[in-house]
């Protein structure tokens, strides 16, 4: 299997484009090779792939702010420049819907959610529906493009919509999904049959788990795990907090691996990624297993063999690729020069 790594360099305002290789023999680990490094807008901190038209959609900081827009060649890795859309806030995170003809994005300091139609070229249009939330950190879409989640920090609440074709929202009843007073939700990922949602906290490092009712699209929380370092001195944070001086509660990001029986978390002061089981009914264990990793990890990727995943440090100018065992266990494989402040990572099966 052969697949491309993208990693955005927020210091650089660059994006590297690793090329993964797998040699076919059980148990080998890939190779993770950098093949090229394209100037991307001023701090991209968030992007999303077209696969099937092979375009990426980069949020870009600046004045003004913006999403610029590429096609990806897929045998040189480079990125060509096509178009961009002022917005007047930057982004914090990009999904796609609707087969590509929307585009939803949540921006942490604008405290907004919005939906943005993307013509047959690629090009971004102006937004359909906005909706307030206070340092809005995530916009999750499910797969059959119907719901749409915002995931509010500042608010501690996971705000759920129904999404149309024509790219206008509803709210669900109810509206909400609440998550614990000051744990600050920042990431949200389905589960492959969109039975369960999974989110994890920036300022308690938890790993939350709430059902989802597939007809109506409505979360329930269910349960909360530790997904950071327990041992290493970490206090719960809040916002506008200094986590690193204060020895502080940082969590980052999560996907589910290993065909989504577990569930790996980043941690950024500690620099830590961490298993957590899977259970039948999609409830989560106690970790597994926990390593060190990149400085700061922000951001990271598990990749379609579902058994290895690259880990991008804010701190670090260097990837890690991460092996996850059958039981979960993890083991640091390789690391590979990306560029400064490498913070986004997304992946395309090629």
């Amino acid at each position: 299997m052969s697949e491309l790594v993208l990693v955005a360099n927020a210091a650089d305002s660059t994006v590297s484009t690793f090329r993964v290789e797998t040699s076919g023999t059980p148990g080998a680990a890939p190779s993770l090779t950098r093949i090229a490094v394209t100037e991307v807008g001023e701090g991209c901190g968030t992007f999303v792939v077209d696969p099937d038209r092979d375009l990426v959609y980069a949020a870009a900081k600046g004045d003004p702010p913006g999403i610029d827009v590429f096609s990806l060649e897929r045998e040189s890795g480079a990125l060509v420049h096509l178009s961009r859309t002022d917005v007047a806030s930057s982004m914090s995170y990009l999904s796609l819907a609707q087969g590509g003809t929307l585009l939803v994005a949540a921006s942490y300091g604008g405290g907004t959610a919005q939906v943005f139609p993307v013509d047959g070229d690629g090009n971004v249009e102006e937004p359909t529906a906005e909706v307030s939330w206070p340092n809005a950190h995530c916009a999750a879409v499910a797969a059959d493009g119907r719901g749409l989640y915002v995931v509010s920090l500042g608010a501690d609440v996971v705000a759920q919509y129904s999404l149309s074709p024509a790219g206008q929202l509803s709210p669900l009843a109810p509206p909400t999904a609440e998550a614990p007073a000051g744990s600050g939700p920042r990431h949200l990922v389905l589960s492959a049959d969109e039975r369960v949602a999974y989110v994890m906290t920036e300022f308690s490092g938890e790993a939350l788990t709430l059902a989802r009712d597939t007809a109506t699209g409505v979360l329930t929380p269910v349960g909360a795990v530790p997904a950071y370092a327990r041992d290493r001195g970490l206090s719960h944070s809040e916002l506008g907090a200094d986590p690193v001086a204060g020895q502080l509660v940082w969590g980052a990001d999560l996907h589910l691996a290993r065909g989504g029986r577990f569930l790996l978390c980043s941690e950024r002061t500690a620099s830590t990624l961490m298993s957590l089981p899977v259970g039948e009914d999609g409830t989560l264990g106690e970790a597994v297993s926990l390593v060190d990793t990149v400085r700061q990890p922000r951001g990271f990727a598990v990749l379609a063999d579902g058994e290895h995943a690259v880990v991008a440090g804010e701190q670090d100018t260097d990837v890690a690729l991460v092996a996850v065992a059958e039981d979960g266990s993890l083991t640091e494989l390789a690391r590979v020069e990306t560029g400064a402040g490498a913070n986004w990572v997304r992946s395309v099966v090629l």
